[in-house]
């Protein structure tokens, strides 16, 4: 990361070119807005500073009624949402039209968590009994996706067969779609046909030389090309479609995987194009380079970021496209909350062995109850944040992070010993703001600690200045104390804003007494794409 990005990222958007390519024939200066609606797919709010309203917000207050009505129970959609709401993916678009240096489809696999990884590749048929079945047994799931393990749009009649019986079958469920946008132009009628509201597309670069770094080749009319020539197509299909998603009023998300050296600083130019172009979110997602995983940028050494390098990144974008940050890189068969994975328990073979009822009414009722329980989490923090602002303390600017053990419904309820990820918050005076996760390997096994693995546990939220669990061993939290991270353990089953918010409080009077000294802390190691046979063993 350069010292420019740092120190707030103008040096480097500075230098970006003087123009940037869009859509084919229609090349267009940095600056001039493409014709699009004025209340198209784009966020709408007026929140500002890169607060992600259309992925935080408290309610529709910002944001046209019709907008609100599409993310409010969208867990990718709605940072708040994710804690309450699950999603699933289905494995039926196995081909795909692009290679990726960052990417490595695998079938048949159990152990990893990461993008374009699945266990059963289904057909549309075996993935509407499939989701059926998952509705009917997890009613809070409210959204299907496809999202691989290839291209969703070079697989269009898997897609979109699995969209129209799913319609019929259960009409309630919201359809998304992940595209890396090559033939995103050529499908907008068949996406809007079938009522898909959300559309994530994976953007990289607005460079074409940038992007002939990512991608070693597309295949398009029928041949395959290669260098510049094939990143400049790319690029131009992903502006176009995105225009003209925008135009017919789709949610979009763009995802874009950080890359040191590579397109980190170019990110800040990417978010400002892609919010000309009506994008409703940007979610900047770390590079997954662990050579195991058997990627080209894996095997050829290329690292993915730090913690602190993600973060600068993120935050030089603020002020332009609304930024998602609770992204977890799910497997193309997920199924659950965001951070859990509930597949294995609905493989064909126990299908087949289900007796499904679709019982869209159980399905409501149970979702007016997560209602209930999201629109008490809101009161907490409402009345957290009203505390914290009236409470006499030291360095009201001053902000930490907090990393947070959860296994959902936003609240401090997991043991140390049993987390998978960490839920990380930036705390102030001001918020309680939701910025990122961390996903660690599993610490307790067989009931007892792997202290073996503790320090990779440790090192994963070290850049954290306390950590809110449930419960916690004497092991872990001696070792926490040691690396100057404050275990608590005061504030189980209570919402997760409300409780940082309460601590940072209590931080802040203890420094403000003199009790301790505010000390800054270093970086953490993201540990994305975990291996999770651990989980398997233990189960």
């Amino acid at each position: 990361m350069s010292t420019a990005l740092s120190s707030g990222g103008s040096a480097a958007a500075g230098a970006m070119p003087a123009k940037t390519y869009v859509s084919i024939g229609q090349i267009k200066p940095l600056g001039a807005a493409p014709e699009l609606p004025s209340t198209g797919g784009g966020c709408g709010t007026s929140g500002g500073e890169g607060k992600a309203s259309c992925g935080t917000s408290d309610g529709p207050d910002d944001m046209p009624q019709e907008v609100w009505d599409k993310v409010k129970n969208h867990p990718c959609y709605s940072e708040e949402a994710h804690h309450h709401y699950a999603r699933m993916h289905v494995a039926v678009a196995p081909a795909c039209n692009i290679q990726c240096n960052y990417c490595n489809r695998k079938y048949d696999c159990s152990n990893e968590s990461r993008p374009g990884v699945v266990s059963q590749k289904l057909t549309p048929e075996q993935a509407v009994k499939k989701v059926v079945a998952v509705a009917s047994e997890i009613p809070q799931m409210t959204v299907l996706g496809v999202a691989g393990p290839g291209d969703a749009l070079a697989n269009p009649a898997k897609t979109f067969d699995t969209f129209r019986m799913l319609q019929e079958q259960a009409p309630d469920i919201k359809l998304c779609l992940s595209t890396n946008g090559l033939a995103l132009p050529d499908q907008v009628d068949e996406i809007c046909k079938y009522n898909v509201d959300h559309v994530t597309i994976t953007i990289n670069m607005v460079d074409p030389a940038v992007g002939e770094k990512i991608y070693p080749w597309i295949f398009w009319n029928h041949k395959r090309v290669t260098g510049y020539e094939a990143a400049k197509i790319l690029h131009e299909r992903q502006m176009l479609g995105l225009e003209m998603l925008t135009a017919r009023g789709v949610l979009t998300k763009i995802n874009s995987v950080l890359i040191p050296g590579i397109n980190d600083e170019h990110l800040i130019e990417v978010n400002r194009e892609v919010k000309k172009r009506g994008a409703f979110l940007h979610n900047i997602m770390p590079l997954i380079s662990e050579a195991e995983h058997g990627t080209v940028f894996g095997l050829t050494g290329q690292r993915g970021p730090t913690a602190s390098e993600l973060k600068a990144v993120q935050d030089a974008c603020m002020g332009g496209a609304n930024l998602m940050r609770h992204c977890r890189q799910c497997r193309a068969d997920a199924v659950g909350l965001l951070g859990e994975d509930r597949s294995e328990e609905f493989t064909l073979d126990k299908l087949e062995q289900m007796e499904v009822v679709y019982d869209l009414d159980k399905r409501k009722s149970y979702q007016d109850k997560v209602e209930v329980e999201r629109q008490a989490q809101q009161a907490a923090k409402h009345e957290a944040l009203a505390a914290a602002a009236s409470a006499a303390g030291v360095d009201d600017d001053m902000k930490v992070l907090v990393a947070v053990a959860t296994k959902g419904g936003g609240r401090v309820n997991e043991h140390f010993g049993h987390v998978t990820e960490f839920q990380v918050f930036e705390v102030s005076a001001a918020q309680a703001l939701f910025v990122g996760h961390r996903r660690v390997d599993l610490y307790c096994q067989g009931g007892h600690g792997d202290d073996e693995q503790l320090p990779s546990v440790v090192n994963a939220i070290n850049d954290c200045h306390a950590v809110l669990v449930a419960k916690i061993g004497a092991c872990p939290r001696d070792e926490l104390l040691a690396a100057g991270v404050e275990p608590v353990d005061q504030y189980v089953g209570e919402f997760i804003e409300k409780a940082a918010l309460e601590w940072f409080n209590d931080y802040r009077g203890r420094i403000a007494s003199g009790a301790i000294t505010h000390q800054p802390r270093g970086d953490a190691q993201i540990r994305q794409g975990a291996f999770t046979g651990g989980l398997a063993e233990a189960a």
